[in-house]
């Protein structure tokens, strides 16, 4: 996966974690936490927008390790981040 991609996804998670997260109260990690310890949706409404979140927010965690393992990558291969920021600029 390239670096644009990884952040692009990155951002559109944000918002849509965001979402939850206002309308529920709760931060993401916060709510993930008590999702898997097993606390049940108090509305059974929430079930399915809980899955959701629990899914999203997965993906999420996901997205952030390969972001940090493209970027420790290309600082190894070449010092300069700003070169990868200068080609995607441009």
């Amino acid at each position: 996966m390239e670096l644009t991609i990884v952040v692009q996804d990155i951002h559109r998670l944000n918002h849509q974690l965001e979402l939850f997260e206002r309308k529920y109260s709760m931060m993401s990690q916060t709510f993930y936490e008590e999702y898997c310890a097993g606390q049940e949706p108090e509305d059974d409404h929430w079930v399915l927008d809980f899955a959701e979140w629990a899914g999203l927010y997965e993906t999420w965690r996901d997205r952030q390790t390969t972001y940090a393992e493209i970027v420790e990558r290309l600082r190894k291969n070449d010092a300069s981040l700003f070169r990868q920021i200068q080609s995607v600029a441009a």
